[in-house]
């Protein structure tokens, strides 16, 4: 049986729950350079995590070592979530053990409709959310559950790329530059949509360069700066800190 190193250790004691996603040791590379340099964090059950930075700060590396879609060549470390070591993984073995990652460009499957993007994902187990459980979630989507995925407006492809991770069975949501290119309504309407998805004890870790929205709908915060962590606490805090909002996320 797996069992999970305690690594709460190496996280803020602002985060006093057992961890339920570890990372340990994590270096990721892109060609020729080293993009995250060991960091070490935790992410507590039910909870919503915004990780932070710059541009180029190890953001999207990072979630993409977690999600096990980096090659094992370029990244090393140690990676737990719920007692299961994903960096054994590979990413379809990530995904069964219940990670999912909603990357920037969405992936919406072009010549699919709504409904189809949402059944694919519900083709092998484990099966998550139900299709009317979704729709209920986004009325909008089941307005348009016909219509291809690839024609909806921005928020609803946000909206549709969500809707398809919570047709599988997760424990963890990853987002990258959810809000990238929204409006600000549709922005508190995905904000809402992942206020719930909190209530159903889904772990989420946000990436977003809109840092004051994710302060603000997160319950802790991560900040990288060139590869390495600067803060690990309480997003309240952050919010409150203007020369550390100041000096790594230039806000």
């Amino acid at each position: 049986m797996n069992v999970k190193p305690d690594f709460n250790k190496h996280a803020n004691q602002a985060a006093t729950a057992p961890a339920f996603l570890s990372v340990y040791d994590l270096h990721a590379y892109y060609g020729e350079s080293y993009i995250v340099q060991g960091i070490n964090f935790n992410v507590h059950e039910g909870e919503i995590l915004a990780l932070l930075g710059r541009n180029g700060a190890g953001k999207t590396s990072t979630l993409r070592a977690i999600a096990r879609l980096a090659s094992p060549q370029a990244t090393h470390g140690e990676i737990w979530l719920d007692h299961q070591p994903l960096h054994t993984m590979a990413a379809h073995q990530a995904s069964m053990a219940g990670m999912a990652l909603v990357p920037e460009d969405r992936r919406i499957i072009s010549g699919l409709t709504v409904e189809e993007n949402l059944q694919l994902a519900q083709i092998a187990p484990p099966i998550g959310w139900t299709l009317d459980r979704l729709y209920d979630l986004f009325p909008r989507l089941g307005e348009r559950r016909k219509q291809e995925g690839v024609t909806l407006s921005g928020g609803e492809q946000q909206m549709l790329a969500i809707a398809r991770a919570l047709a599988r069975d997760i424990k963890v949501l990853l987002l990258d530059e959810p809000y990238e290119g929204l409006a600000p309504v549709i922005v508190d309407e995905i904000e809402k949509t992942l206020v719930h998805i909190k209530e159903q004890g889904i772990t989420t870790v946000i990436v977003e360069q809109n840092a004051i929205r994710a302060l603000e709908l997160a319950d802790r915060a991560v900040i990288l700066d060139t590869g390495q962590i600067v803060y690990d606490g309480l997003a309240a805090d952050v919010l409150r800190d203007e020369a550390l909002r100041a000096e790594y996320l230039a806000i």
